[in-house]
């Protein structure tokens, strides 16, 4: 199996853009780097995407690039780009990308050209969480490409924001980090999302399990089904015993219980946006120690006082 590592640039509209609706971002470059399965650089892939809705860079897109409109009008329509690009990657490899929007918007630009659709549930590996991971102790911190090239040292021979070559430092990234475990980092594209009970997704790790539900059309009534709520041991499947209950911590819901045998544990929802108003829920449990539970219950007591101060605010102004 070869590791496909995409790396794509692309332009959006203006918000007062008509095409916008129909395209928010379209690929203007696509760039990848092919590893054989002992992370050997086999190949590299690049090529120009003609835009065909987006023709004017977006003022913050032009303070990324290294080129500009006269470029794009000598690269080709996405459909050539695209057929040349998929028979390039072969039959048998995963995607890697760094952080998760190279993929979402690529099939958000298949889907505009009528492609087929990617296998789903489409695996890959999200070099920028691992790396996180693995060298920074904490897989929510997001680190620049370039910052993670520079604390390791690759030698810089291009400029950044071009895609072949973001691909290449990325797949160089890649090649440094231990891949002992590796099977058990990959993550799931959720740009087609389940959308009835048969087609959820629950991937087991070693350490955490990973839930992603069908819609619902609010987050309440998410929170209401039993499935989406229930805390379960990630190991053994036992139901877990309620330490913190489940609470808002800013985007996402956080809860903690404990499993006589396996130990504590958090549990984690992450509501996305679907179409026609909709969420789905993406949920994590994974084992926890000591310190962490108790960060988590000093985090939940902050945003106690903190709502109480609100309220009591609302409650004087009124007065």
């Amino acid at each position: 199996m070869n590791y496909i590592v995409l790396d794509l640039e692309w332009n959006q509209g203006r918000k007062d853009s008509k095409n916008s609706k129909h395209l928010p971002f379209e690929v203007i470059e696509i760039g990848a780097a092919k590893l054989d399965d002992n992370f050997n650089l086999v190949d590299q892939y690049g090529s120009i995407v003609k835009p065909r809705l987006h023709r004017h860079l977006h003022p913050a897109i032009r303070d990324l690039l290294n080129y500009d409109e006269t470029l794009l009008r000598t690269g080709r329509p996405f459909e050539e780009v695209y057929k040349e690009f998929e028979n390039w990657c072969g039959e048998d490899y995963i995607f890697c990308t760094w952080g998760t929007l190279d993929l979402i918007h690529l099939q958000q630009n298949m889907d505009y050209y009528f492609f087929d659709q990617l296998p789903s549930p489409l695996k890959y590996y999200n070099i920028q969480e691992i790396y996180a991971k693995t060298k920074l102790g904490d897989s929510n911190i997001h680190l620049s490409l370039e910052k993670a090239v520079e604390k390791m040292k690759i030698p810089v021979d291009g400029q950044f924001h071009c895609a072949k070559n973001d691909a290449y430092y990325t797949a160089k990234v890649f090649q440094k980090i231990s891949h002992r475990k590796l099977s058990d980092m990959c993550s799931i594209d959720c740009y087609h999302y389940p959308t009835c009970e048969e087609e959820e997704i629950t991937v087991q790790h070693n350490n955490y399990v990973e839930y992603i539900s069908r819609t619902f059309p609010d987050k309440i009534t998410a929170m209401e089904d039993s499935k989406v709520s229930s805390m379960n041991c990630y190991k053994c499947g036992r139901k877990l015993k309620p330490k913190i209950k489940w609470f808002s911590n800013n985007s996402y819901q956080v809860c903690v219980g404990r499993c006589w045998t396996h130990g504590l544990q958090c549990g984690k929802i992450k509501f996305k946006p679907a179409k026609y108003d909709e969420i789905f829920v993406i949920k994590r449990i994974e084992k926890i120690g000591k310190k962490d539970f108790e960060k988590i219950k000093v985090r939940q007591k902050q945003l106690q006082l903190r709502r109480l101060e609100k309220r009591h605010q609302k409650q004087q102004n009124a007065s």
